[in-house]
């Protein structure tokens, strides 16, 4: 079973690590304490970057073709690395700030460029990406995703019917419309791929914190009930309440542990209950006992839930054994050697999930109250059990009789010490 300690504990695991320089840059100018708000702001960033990475490549690849003939777009160029660089700064302004001035600006200069070297130069390719803006805005801003891709076929539509075919600058020199198209197709597949390979990674990341957090929901569970229970309980059983005919039950105490803890600091008494807690948590898992709860230095368990009452009662009487060799070899509490007192009863019993804020698993009825009165009346060091307990597991054990004790709420009633297998 998975321990909810050792998952609280262990660090987390990490999705597809980034470098932390590259981490930093795409939480530029980002504000927001909002995961989903600053995954979609981060992607906006993102395209930021690779339309300024995009722009550079241009403004270096026509400077050096024809510096002076292509001057007004290398100055269009240079003026979009700056604003792609600036941009994320906005972020503080509105949620969709960003995304809405780059989607604009973008429109608007590449509509710009393509009239600069026209419709063969297929500049105007860059409009398909207006599907990507949907990592911008989300499912939730449908609206705004919506009026984008509006907004670039539009664009895209105007510069087909009414941008000049070899635009104004160079009209006459196909080599340079060749070089720009190779270019464009180039710079829109990078694009793509910075935003696909973001937003997986995102996903990645997304997809293994639910995976811890779901590890940690079903080991907390698993720490409060019965795994059958805690499975009907995640099946939305409307409420679980079961009648069981024949449950053993147990209870065992520290004798004298409230006197033995007088004046001790609280962190050596609850490392002390702590350590013995968990090894009792490790030998009810080995046998086969599901335990119900804690009190103070009082743990309680139960086994026959799935109506095997003998299994159920040879289980309890194995682990109380386990329970008191455990104990033996703990150290002292302050000044003070605890011994266990472990009292058994089966009989039937009513079990259940009761609560809403802080829901448990508990069990009632008379079987609980008779094992508690015998661990109450039972002695230090040994296990004391009732004549229904000795009756179901007798082939199992050996039971050294105590006689007849008064035990409130039942009477008279015969006792054992189970002393041996």
């Amino acid at each position: 079973m998975t321990r909810l300690r050792d998952l609280l504990r262990r660090e987390p695991t990490p999705g597809l690590a980034l470098p932390a320089w590259l981490e930093w840059l795409l939480s530029a100018g980002i504000v927001t304490s909002d995961p989903q708000l600053m995954r979609r702001q981060r992607c906006v960033n993102v395209v930021c970057y690779a339309t300024a990475a995009s722009s550079a490549s241009y403004l270096v690849t026509t400077s050096f073709y024809d510096l002076k003939g292509m001057l007004p777009l290398n100055a269009y160029n240079a003026l979009m690395v700056v604003a792609c660089a600036i941009l994320p700064r906005l972020h503080r302004v509105s949620e969709n700030s960003v995304a809405i001035a780059l989607i604009i600006v973008v429109g608007f200069g590449q509509l710009y460029a393509v009239w600069m070297l026209g419709i063969t130069s297929d500049l105007q390719i860059f409009y398909t990406l207006a599907g990507a803006t949907l990592f911008f805005f989300g499912i939730q801003n449908w609206k705004l995703f919506f009026a984008t891709c509006v907004y670039a076929v539009a664009l895209l539509l105007f510069a087909l019917n009414f941008a000049p075919v070899d635009g104004v600058l160079l009209p006459a020199d196909g080599r340079l419309r060749d070089l720009v198209s190779s270019q464009a197709m180039i710079s829109v597949t990078a694009i793509n791929a910075a935003i696909i390979f973001y937003s997986l990674t995102l996903v990645r990341r997304a997809e293994v914190e639910l995976k811890q957090q779901h590890e940690r929901s079903e080991a907390l569970i698993a720490t409060v009930m019965p795994a059958a229970i805690a499975a009907r309980l995640t099946s939305s059983e409307a409420r679980i309440a079961d009648r069981i005919e024949n449950l053993t039950v147990l209870f065992a105490d520290l004798a004298g542990f409230t006197a033995a803890t007088q004046d001790l600091p609280p962190e050596q008494i609850v490392g002390f209950l702590d350590s013995l807690v968990c090894e009792f948590d490790a030998l009810a898992e080995q046998c086969g006992v599901e335990k119900i709860k804690t009190v103070g230095d009082c743990y309680m368990a139960a086994a026959g839930f799935d109506g095997y009452a003998v299994e159920g009662a040879v289980a309890i009487g194995r682990f109380a054994r386990a329970m008191i060799a455990v104990n033996s070899t703990q150290p002292k509490l302050g000044e003070h050697k605890l011994d266990l007192r472990v009292g058994i009863h089966c009989g039937p019993a009513t079990a259940g999930v009761i609560g809403d804020t802080r829901f448990s698993f508990d069990v009632w009825g008379a079987a609980v109250n008779a094992a508690s009165r015998m661990q109450s009346q039972g002695e230090p060091g040994l296990i004391q059990v009732s004549e229904a307990f000795r009756t179901l597991a007798k082939e199992h054990f050996e039971f050294a009789e105590r006689g007849v004790l008064e035990v409130r709420g039942i009477g008279l009633t015969r006792t054992y010490f189970l002393v041996g297998v």
